[in-house]
């Protein structure tokens, strides 16, 4: 017997090509309760571009993103009504801080669709999905939806209809990253995944305006090669999808359906004391001889195979909790105390902390349209750092929101790249295509991330080598 975390070691090894990528879903609260790191959350199971677009529009992973067709264990319930928020990283481990790229602007949107059970394969792609949030250009603030996602540390909150028939959804944000929209060939960055919901109601609506995904927009929609640098203001971006669902809508725009009032599927596991994404810890058997100290202890490790096997882009903390608790029932019958197992508690996580007030996002109306007017006289562009001289230095601590080049006439900070629209920063879309050699560094995007991720698995090496 011996601890697992060689599977750590594989995960951070994974996350190397990862640290050039850009955001992924990776959690989410119910009325800023949080439920867990990857808990209830479709996720990519390529590790390693987890946090990748979803490239072309009409990819059957469109839906639920990579992996989006297999369902995950658990389903986490709400209320009708609820305030729900996503939470979006750049790390989808949380190890650093970060959700979006300041270059990726663009619009948001949020759709649901009914299902017979949330955790169940092969029912994300194709049709029932409506829409119950959708956001673009702010012209009176001068803000993407996208922008506000980054200002508010990577979440987005909305608020769940009223009167929707109580069961099982599936609940998908998306994201659209147009920095890229305006090359030959157009480049639109979809971010999206799903969170598996069962919902608590006792409303009978099942909106009717609803669409395939995919299927909901293709390149030839003039979305996909909206100029969002060089466009007039005030901006009015070309919607796409179905119109928001309105809670009240008239008879003729919902059908009716008996609502189903209890939970039974993906529930919680009896037992579970430590979690990690949708993979739980489970109390060990009781025993009073070395032969059921032994046994007890061979199930342990067991379940912590099955954690770090099971273990996605959120990480393996969970696991590693789980581990450390094997150590201590293997040492206790090593030492001849054949009584138990012993207390899990130190080993428990304390809760994790919810949404401070005033920390979600919330809606932009009462409707969840989030669209804003194009009332020109409340418009403004976008408001690039004021260089202090020209050709001076931008330091910025990551000089990502800072401008260069032919933005501004600024040089980038050291080790940053100037991109081809006039902004500092590390990635590929920095380094890449159209980078400004004379403003800056154009090649080796993100090392500093990569670096950072080597470090951390040549530390659990040495430690698994011990």
């Amino acid at each position: 017997m011996q601890p697992w975390n060689s599977k750590t070691l594989l995960l951070a090894a994974a996350l190397l090509d990862a640290a050039t990528a850009h955001t992924t879903f990776t959690n989410f609260f119910v009325d800023k309760a949080p439920q867990g790191d990857g808990t209830c959350v479709r996720m990519s199971n390529i590790i390693n571009k987890a946090t990748d677009p979803i490239r072309p529009p009409t990819s059957q992973d469109m839906a639920c993103g990579v992996n989006g067709e297999k369902g995950v264990a658990r389903v986490c319930p709400a209320n009708a009504g609820s305030s729900f928020t996503f939470n979006f990283r750049d790390w989808p481990d949380g190890s650093q801080p970060g959700s979006l790229d300041k270059s990726h602007m663009g619009p948001c949107a949020v759709y649901m669709k009914k299902v017979d059970n949330s955790a169940a394969d092969n029912n994300a792609a194709g049709p029932g999905w409506f829409k119950i949030f959708q956001e673009d250009y702010d012209n009176a603030s001068g803000q993407w939806c996208t922008s506000k996602i980054m200002a508010n540390d990577g979440k987005l909150s909305i608020n769940l209809p009223t009167d929707l028939a109580g069961g099982y959804y599936l609940v998908r944000p998306e994201l659209l990253a147009l920095h890229q929209a305006d090359k030959n060939p157009p480049d639109p960055q979809f971010y999206v995944g799903c969170a598996q919901l069962f919902l608590q109601s006792s409303g009978s609506s099942v909106p009717k305006d609803t669409v395939s995904i995919p299927g909901h927009v293709n390149m030839q929609h003039p979305a996909m090669t909206f100029d969002i640098w060089n466009g007039p203001k005030p901006v009015s971006f070309p919607q796409f999808g179905p119109s928001v669902y309105k809670s009240g809508s008239s008879k003729r725009d919902i059908e009716t359906r008996a609502s189903q009032l209890k939970q039974t599927i993906g529930l919680k596991p009896e037992g579970c004391m430590i979690e990690n994404d949708n993979w739980c810890g489970i109390t060990l058997p009781s025993y009073s001889n070395e032969a059921g100290c032994y046994a007890s202890s061979q199930n342990c490790w067991d379940q912590n195979k099955k954690c770090y096997d099971s273990a996605g882009p959120v990480g393996s903390k969970g696991c590693k909790r789980w581990e450390s608790y094997c150590t201590s029932v293997l040492q206790a019958c090593k030492s001849g105390n054949f009584n138990g197992p012993p207390s899990a508690s130190s080993f428990i996580p304390a809760p994790p902390s919810g949404l401070a007030k005033g920390e979600s996002n919330s809606p932009a109306s009462p409707d969840n349209t989030g669209q804003q007017s194009d009332d020109s006289s409340k418009s403004k562009d976008e408001t690039p750092t004021t260089p202090s001289s020209s050709g001076g230095d931008n330091s910025a601590k990551d000089g990502s929101v800072n401008t260069c080049g032919t933005n501004g006439g600024l040089k980038c900070a050291s080790g940053l790249c100037c991109s081809s629209h006039g902004y500092c920063g590390s990635s590929s879309d920095y380094c890449g295509a159209g980078c400004q050699s004379g403003f800056g560094k154009c090649s080796g995007g993100s090392k500093h991330k990569r670096a950072h991720i080597l470090g951390r698995a040549h530390a659990h090496l040495k430690e698994w080598k011990a």
